[in-house]
């Protein structure tokens, strides 16, 4: 039998095809009030889509724990053997909704674990590292990468303006630049929390953390050529291929790896290991196996499941804290205000941000779509004499804390003996990438460049990469003016 249509009240309908009208050709008549449902609704059905990270894919999985690392961290997520359900959501970071998913950018890769002590989200990216390391230039470099307010274009020359400004950009160009700058699938690229973090173990010894999730698939990528014929072809390859690996069964998996850093170290480290530009060595702080995540369950509704989905690195868990990471803290902040600018105050409710722990005892109280609530005999304030909850320092443990000079001060990072802008940057050129790998590195920069990008900024492009390396800086410089002066092939204009 077919179940009749109703209202979103329950009220059943008269008509799903036609409007009440006054008379067959006369006006329609506002006491229809289906019809104003149905196009009030129609008409605030989308919520303002990310500024950043705005197209995108996600399903749920499983995170379960084969190695001991209870040594560094007494969050139960991490012990032998736990189990924990899992939201991941992958994007592209600078393009909007109906973006193709094959331009050269970096990949979100934002991961919320429903633990029993609470979410923990870990929001991170394809890459071990970003363009920035200070949360006050977030936003100019997200409108450098964006469009230009007059005529709406993408602006190569905005983009490499801000890049060769500020040096600290360098070494993730170059991996953007690189092979790994455009992903396969969202299957076939590894996972970094990027930032750096503090585990904190049973006995309240600090350490400070980095995490990698390894691809079980291989690490597998797409030619500029070949991205841009799928951009052109279908624009939604890497959704789809998720979807369809996880309903043929073919269920995607990556091997999550830490690095630790014992607390005393960090302050001597060649690099300062809270700047987000940088990487630790492997070498000097090897990579410890956590356990095995596997994508097993795609969304039941990609608005409700993916689009409303909420990722915050506030939502850290006993055993887990935060860092003098600046670009960590100033995110702790930025996220969960987006959240409610864009989804609502009450965000937290929504299925796919709901926690699975036991108790949710919060103070918050109403605001718009307010769903769930305190029985009436809860006090809706702290301190209370009638039962209300109150705060367990031993039970939340202090992930906010490390030591640090109390001055207040406007200060760029303290800088360690290795470090610089270009360093990492021009190890990655001249120890990591072969000789092929370099040639596609030119070939990648001087297509970009020539996608529209003038003076004076283009001499700032060629003296920032000679920056990174000489030779490599030569060699696009050439490949530059070869391509403006019409000598030789030169690639296609690569999509910013």
């Amino acid at each position: 039998m077919t179940k009749p249509t109703t209202t979103n009240t329950g009220i059943p309908v008269e008509s799903d095809n036609e409007s009440l009208t006054a008379g067959a050709q006369g006006p329609i008549l506002l006491h229809d009030h289906y019809l104003i449902e149905k196009l009030a609704q129609f008409n605030r059905e989308r919520v303002p889509e990310r500024i950043v990270h705005a197209k995108g894919a996600g399903a749920y999985g499983e995170l379960v724990v084969t190695n001991d690392v209870s040594e560094y961290t007494k969050a139960k997520l991490f012990q032998p053997g736990a189990r924990t359900e899992s939201l991941v959501r992958f994007s592209t970071v600078a393009g909007e909704q109906g973006s193709p998913d094959t331009w050269r950018d970096p990949r979100g890769f934002a991961v919320k674990f429903y633990t029993e002590d609470g979410n923990y989200d870990l929001v991170g990216n394809n890459t071990p590292i970003f363009f920035i390391k200070d949360p006050i230039k977030f936003p100019d470099f997200i409108r450098s990468q964006k469009r230009l307010p007059g005529n709406g274009l993408r602006d190569h020359n905005m983009q490499w303006d801000f890049w060769t400004l500020r040096p600290e950009t360098a070494h993730q160009v170059t991996w953007l630049m690189g092979d790994r700058g455009i992903p396969k699938t969202y299957r076939h690229m590894n996972g970094y929390g990027s930032h750096t973090y503090q585990w904190i173990n049973a006995a309240g010894e600090r350490f400070w953390v980095k995490y990698h999730f390894k691809t079980d698939q291989g690490i597998e990528n797409l030619t500029q050529a070949e991205a841009d014929r799928i951009a052109g072809a279908d624009a939604d390859y890497h959704r789809k291929d998720l979807w369809e690996a996880i309903e043929r069964g073919d269920f995607p998996s990556w091997t999550l790896y830490v690095q630790v850093m014992p607390v005393a170290e960090a302050e001597g480290y060649r690099f300062n290991p809270f700047d987000l530009t940088k990487v630790w060595s492997h070498k000097d702080y090897p990579l410890i196996e956590v356990g095995k995540w596997t994508l097993n369950r795609n969304p039941a509704n990609y608005f409700v499941d993916i689009e409303q989905a909420a990722f915050e690195p506030s939502n850290v868990v006993p055993g887990i804290g935060f860092s003098p990471d600046k670009m960590l803290l100033g995110r702790v902040f930025a996220y969960a205000d987006a959240h409610r600018y864009r989804i609502g105050t009450n965000y937290a409710q929504l299925p796919p941000n709901r926690a699975r722990a036991a108790e949710v005892n919060s103070y918050s109280k109403e605001g718009a779509m307010r769903y769930d609530y305190n029985d009436a005999s809860v006090p809706v304030y702290a301190p209370n004499s009638f039962g209300g909850p109150h705060a367990d320092p031993e039970r939340a443990g202090d992930s906010g804390i490390w030591d640090f000079d109390p001055t207040m001060v406007r200060a760029g990072y303290v800088q360690h003996a290795e470090d610089g802008d270009f360093t990492q940057a021009g190890t990655l050129v001249r120890e990591v990438y072969n000789d092929e790998q370099r040639d596609r590195l030119v070939d990648n920069i001087v297509g970009h460049v020539l996608g529209g990008v003038r003076e004076p900024v283009l001499s700032r492009v060629f003296e920032y990469w000679k920056n990174v390396d000489v030779d490599l800086g030569k060699r696009v410089e050439e490949g530059v003016r070869a391509g403006l002066n019409g000598n030789g092939s030169t690639p296609p204009p690569a999509q910013g």
